[in-house]
Formats: C-alpha cells, sequence, structure tokens
C-alpha cells in the first residue's frame, strides 16, 4: 500500500477549512478584504480557494486510480459518487426548513460548489484512467485556449463578446440561456455551465503534481516550485488579454491559481514529507472528510439562516448578541465568528477521525 502523502492531506483540509470561513462570516456587509471575492477582474486570497480544492481533487485522483486495474466497477463507482455530489449540491440549494422543505421550483439553483465538484471530479478521472499524461497536457491546453477563443471571438445575438459582467458575454448569456431563473445572480452564475470547462483543467493540473508527488523524481519539492512559479508567470501574462477572474474561471485565473497551489503545496511537502516536521494535524482530520464537513456547515448554516430569532435569524442573533461589542470594528467582529465556526467543524473533523469514521461521498 501506497504511503501517504501527508502535505496533501493536510492541503485538502486546510483549503476546505479555509472555504467554511470565507463562506460564513457574521455579517456579509463587513468583512476584510482578503475574505472577499474580487468584483470581477483580478483576485483575492478567498478566490484561491474553491481552484486550490479543485486542484487537490485532482491530486487525489491520482492516488485512487493510479496503476489499478480500470473495469466496469470503476466508471460505476465514479459516476455514483459523481451523481452524489450533484444530488448533494442541488439539495443545499432548494432546501427549506418550513413546509414543504423545497424552494419553489422557479428559485432552486440549478449550479452550485459541490455540482461543479461532482462534475469536475467526472471528467478529470474519466480522463485520467484513459489518457497517458502526455496527452493530458495536449487536452488541458486545448481547452484553456479553446476557452479563451470562445470568450473572446464569438458574437452573442449579433453583438461582439465582452468579458465584463454584461449580456453580451458568452458565459453569462448561456448561463441566462440554459438555467434561466436558477442561477446564483439574475444575470450569471460563478458556477455556471462554460465555465464548468476550464474548471476541469484546474483539476488536471493537480493530476499532474499528483504524478509528480508518486514518482520516483528527486527534488519533488523544486519541481513543484519551478512549475507554480511558471504557471504564475504565464497567467499574469495572459491576464493582459485574458483577465484573470474567478467568475468566468478563465484560463489565467486556471494558470495563477495552479500556480499557487503548487507553491504552497511544495512547501507544505518540503516541512512535512522530507524534513519531517511535525504540524497541521487539525487540517489532516480536516481533510479526511473535507465533502462531509463542507457539507454540514454549507447546510446548518442555511438552517440557521431560516430560524427567526425576533426580526433577525438565530445566526444574525447569535453574532450580534455574543460578538458584537463597542470596542471592536465590526470586521473584526465578523472575523472572529467565521473562526468559531472553523473551530467547531474543526473538532468536529477530530472527532470523526478519531473514532476512524470516514465518510465517502
Amino acid at each position: 500500500m501506497r504511503e501517504r502523502i501527508l502535505s496533501v492531506d493536510i492541503f485538502r483540509g486546510a483549503t476546505i477549512l479555509l472555504m467554511v470561513l470565507v463562506n460564513t462570516p457574521g455579517t456579509w456587509s463587513n468583512v476584510y478584504a482578503p475574505f472577499l471575492h474580487a468584483d470581477w477582474h483580478g483576485y483575492t486570497p478567498t478566490d484561491l480557494v474553491f481552484p486550490f480544492f479543485l486542484f487537490i481533487v485532482g491530486t487525489s485522483i491520482v492516488f485512487s486510480y493510479q496503476n489499478r486495474e480500470v473495469g466496469y466497477d470503476t466508471y460505476k463507482k465514479i459516476l455514483i459518487r459523481t451523481l452524489k455530489l450533484i444530488g448533494l449540491g442541488l439539495f443545499l440549494g432548494a432546501f427549506l426548513i418550513r413546509f414543504p422543505f423545497i424552494k419553489a421550483w422557479e428559485s432552486i439553483r440549478f449550479p452550485g460548489v459541490l455540482q461543479r465538484i461532482g462534475v469536475v471530479f467526472f471528467f478529470a478521472s474519466i480522463l485520467f484512467i484513459n489518457f497517458k499524461w502526455k496527452t493530458l497536457i495536449g487536452i488541458a491546453i486545448t481547452l484553456l485556449i479553446l476557452y479563451w477563443i470562445l470568450m473572446t471571438l464569438i458574437p452573442v445575438d449579433g453583438v461582439a463578446s465582452t468579458l465584463e459582467r454584461a449580456p453580451n458575454n458568452l458565459a453569462n448569456w448561456l448561463d441566462v440561456k440554459v438555467f434561466g431563473s436558477h442561477n446564483y445572480k439574475p444575470d450569471y452564475d460563478p458556477e455556471g455551465l462554460l465555465s464548468t470547462v476550464p474548471s476541469i483543467v484546474s483539476s488536471l493540473l493537480g493530476i499532474f503534481t499528483g504524478l509528480i508527488l508518486t514518482s520516483k523524481q528527486e527534488k519533488k519539492a523544486t519541481i513543484l516550485m519551478g512549475i507554480g512559479g511558471s504557471f504564475l508567470i504565464i497567467g499574469h501574462l495572459w491576464d493582459m488579454v485574458f483577465p484573470i477572474n474567478k467568475a468566468l474561471w478563465t484560463s489565467s485565473f486556471v494558470l495563477v491559481t495552479a500556480g499557487w497551489a503548487n507553491l504552497i503545496l511544495a512547501l507544505i511537502y518540503y516541512l512535512t514529507d522530507i524534513r519531517k516536521i511535525e504540524f497541521g494535524s487539525i487540517f489532516r482530520y480536516a481533510g479526511a472528510n473535507a465533502i462531509v464537513v463542507y457539507f454540514l456547515s454549507s447546510f446548518i448554516a442555511k438552517v440557521m439562516g431560516q430560524i427567526k430569532v425576533g426580526d433577525t435569524s438565530l445566526h444574525g442573533w447569535l453574532f450580534k448578541t455574543i460578538y458584537v461589542h463597542d470596542t471592536i470594528s465590526m470586521e473584526l467582529s465578523s472575523l472572529l465568528y467565521g473562526l468559531t465556526v472553523v473551530a467547531f467543524y474543526s473538532l468536529v473533523a477530530y472527532v470523526l477521525y478519531k473514532k476512524k469514521i470516514f465518510i465517502k461521498v
């Protein structure tokens, strides 16, 4: 049995806990800038979180399917896991705490984070078990260039396309045409249809990293640092003509976020797997049940937002009662609330890990 690579477990867990933190502030009205998404073009630390998770999904695919005999059962497991992830995402988008326990059909959001994870996992897994790494590189490059061409050269309803948030943005236009009122916003969805294509490449780049980590290469940390730095340079150069944008998941965004993922993972790998420095156990615990932690945090936050306490929600009442004080800023209060939520789910992850409960979705 292959020895576990601790850095991957730590990276996965840290990513999921950071995802919980940025998704559950005390109030969205008062959040420190680094914990918010970029308004449109550009990126913040928060914009790295989701692509980091898709990247590590790709790395984990290598550990799951490399050197294993592929047959009917393999495809069946991939499909079942994909459907579970999509189903959980749709459930989160539709659930109501009161009767009839489901939103009106026209207001249910179809795309979503778990849905995208499911779709990306499906295609990345199928590609990995069917093609060699050189072919996968060609597929990744082709998809990124093709997306760039589609987004910049294809007219929308006879109007030249734009990369701004506008009706003649091809990705936004397609989301409205396909999903209608089932988008996150009336005019687009950050986990929309067309932008899912380059997000698959985020996972493919994670697969390449996984292949390096499981290879007999020496100086793996150095190699990952070199790859990460190269992705950053190319991504920022591409940004000049195809802006870095999470909502559109542009090709430059794919490369820049994969660049940072490789650099950070290389550092963790050097410290834990090479130097054998022990740290980040709580992240390993969270990484062992990453999807469970994310789903629980999202579901409970949704429930707390729907339970009424006076003229606010249970979430709002807890925040105002415990965290809001004249002596500290609202931004700090909001962050402390989020950190408390992270501490709670870290404890949940710790208990699950110690009881050897690993829920695979």
